[in-house]
């Protein structure tokens, strides 16, 4: 069966699943280098350009399946008044509107009794168009467990969700009956409290609100000092509301004016006892790490006959610190965190309910780099020459120049890390080297750069330095390594590791092989390769006309900029030393 996945609204998407294999997921971010977060904004004869350059037709899919969400209004729609209705919509051919008037809700906070696999059909207004759709929070549900090894291995699973419009839900899936067990919320904040927290205090107040606010709070925090009696007056100002309301029937309207009034508190316990913001954000960050693996705790309680395996979904799952405090916790035998916990994977999670429902596949067969290939199209750049480069080469580039490399190389990765496939790639051995990718890509100076490293080598450089092929779990980096790699190393200490195998991703493991030939280091810096607020370069064309790279490397070519102080021909290059390739 052909299951073509849809997500319309922020970090739009298209995925398609055959027989249970994800053939592609494509997020509207990393089409010509639309912005972040972009809703569904391609057209009908593009969504037939893409199904075309994998060997398939629109017209060929037997269900196309469509994320939920809500505000709608169904009595408008049945009065006949749908102009007045909230719609959305993608362009068929000419003017011609497919309009999507209903769909599945949210699942903001789901009720014991509800079937979370619940498939409701529905038809588009304009150009008709037959779909089915799921609530939101099961395409989260079901991108996290089907893409786990729990469900490889026909095991049972806790499955933890928090996106920003729900508080955490907690619910548990049994394999052998295909069901959902609703566990209930572990307490009444939703997701949008860590980016409306920020927002409350510098630097982040002078901002535009922004998804990208929750990773920068995640850096930041680095930066101010956890203050345990802080922490208690935050925990004073939740049980105070908590209690304030323990009379009335909770609602996720309820949930939102607790948590806006726990900042309102906050934010004014801050300017009453002359708090430091810095040190406000970071112990604020703290209390909901505590809050979240107290109230999981409590729930588990109830559930101890169940198998203790977790997955974690909800843009929170992005969170490496509450990552690796659950995984540290000892509550679960394993947590599995997908490379797409966020929005991003929304359109692989409701096409998973659909194939779970109509062709009873469970686990699905995926990888990572299921993203758009770059755009391959003629251009002219008069600032770059072009020479062959292999990847024993281009290690020895990484090592002599000291410059970042863009590197862009078969699939795109699908979910918001660049894996290796859409990074920018440079030598970790000089602390100047985080400031210099800072500085290029346009970012603060506080924020991480994250490092790429040989799975076999971590354990001896990191702690735990376990595989994480993902880029979702914090480490230590080990005191005897800190002088050597100081790129990659946070304020705190940590790095936001990926681990690679040569399985995973065969010249990703080669050029660090090569690298460390050279450096004795088995690792480099890794960050995406995109325009700040876009998604991942499409092309080449869009790095060269950046202008910011002084080395592009794909699939074999390297792209040097001429006016660099470093740019050499590849037979320059090696005049400066005859022998560098043969000591590799």
């Amino acid at each position: 069966m052909k299951i073509l996945g849809i997500k319309l609204t922020h970090d739009g998407a298209l995925a398609l699943i055959e027989n249970g294999k994800l053939v592609f997921s494509i997020e509207m971010e990393k089409i010509d280098n639309y912005p972040r977060y972009s809703s569904f904004c391609i057209d009908m004869p593009k969504i037939e350009e893409i199904l075309k350059t994998y060997g398939y037709q629109f017209d060929e899919m037997d269900s196309v399946v469509v994320d939920g969400w809500d505000t709608w209004d169904p009595a408008l729609i049945l009065s006949g008044h749908v102009d007045k209705a909230k719609y959305l919509s993608i362009r068929s051919y000419g003017t011609e509107k497919f309009k999507f008037y209903e769909l599945a809700g949210y699942g903001r906070m789901v009720t014991p009794e509800e079937n979370i696999l619940e498939r409701q059909k529905f038809k588009t207004v304009g150009a008709e168009l037959a779909y089915v759709s799921y609530q939101h929070v099961s395409s989260h549900i079901f991108g996290a467990y089907c893409t786990s090894p729990f469900a490889k291995n026909k095991e049972d699973s806790f499955i933890l969700v928090w996106d920003g419009g729900m508080p955490p839900q907690l619910f548990y899936f049994v394999y052998p009956e295909k069901r959902v067990r609703n566990l209930g919320y572990l307490f009444p904040l939703v997701g949008y409290l860590y980016i409306n927290f920020a927002q409350a205090f510098a630097p982040f107040n002078t901002l535009r609100k922004d998804l990208s606010i929750a990773g920068k709070m995640m850096a930041y925090i680095a930066i101010g000092k956890f203050e345990r009696g802080l922490l208690d007056k935050l925990r004073n100002i939740y049980t105070g509301l908590l209690d304030e309301v323990k009379e009335i029937d909770m609602d996720i309207d309820l949930m939102a004016i607790l948590t806006e009034t726990f900042i309102k508190e906050a934010k004014q316990l801050s300017r009453v006892e002359n708090i430091s913001q810095d040190d406000m954000l970071t112990t604020f960050h703290f209390f909901v790490q505590e809050l979240l693996l107290e109230t999981l705790k409590d729930k588990l309680k109830d559930f101890s006959d169940l198998t203790p395996n977790l997955c974690f979904a909800g843009g929170s799952a992005l969170n490496i610190k509450w990552n690796s405090n659950i995984r540290n916790s000892g509550l679960f035998n394993d947590i599995w965190v997908p490379p797409f916990p966020n929005d991003s994977g929304s359109a692989i999670g409701t096409a998973c309910c659909e194939m779970i429902e109509k062709d009873d596949i469970i686990s699905l067969d995926w990888t990572v780099y299921c993203g758009p290939a770059l755009v391959d199209k003629p251009f002219e750049n008069q600032d770059y020459a072009v020479s062959d480069c292999n990847l024993e080469e281009l290690a020895y580039i990484l090592h002599k120049y000291n410059e970042p490399v863009v590197y862009l190389n078969g699939f795109a990765e699908s979910g918001p890390r660049s894996l290796g496939n859409r990074s920018i790639l440079a030598a970790p051995v000089s602390g100047a080297m985080k400031s210099k990718i800072n500085v290029m890509k346009g970012r603060e100076n506080y924020r991480p750069v994250a490092p790429i490293c040989i799975e076999a080598a971590a354990p001896s450089i990191f702690y735990p330095g376990s595989a994480d092929p993902y880029m979702l779990f914090e480490h230590k980096v080990k005191d005897s390594w800190v002088d050597k790699i100081p790129a990659i190393i946070h304020l705190d200490g940590t790095a936001r590791l990926q681990t690679v195998n040569a399985a995973q991703n065969p010249e990703i493991y080669q050029l660090l092989s090569y690298y460390e030939k050279l450096s004795g280091v088995p690792l480099l810096c890794n960050t995406s390769a995109n325009l700040n607020g876009s998604g991942f370069f499409a092309d080449v064309k869009s790095v060269m006309d950046w202008g910011k790279a002084v080395f592009i490397w794909n699939e074999g070519k390297l792209y040097t900029h001429k006016k660099h102080e470093h740019y050499k021909s590849r037979s320059e290059a090696l005049a400066l030393d005859p022998n560098a390739l043969g000591h590799l």
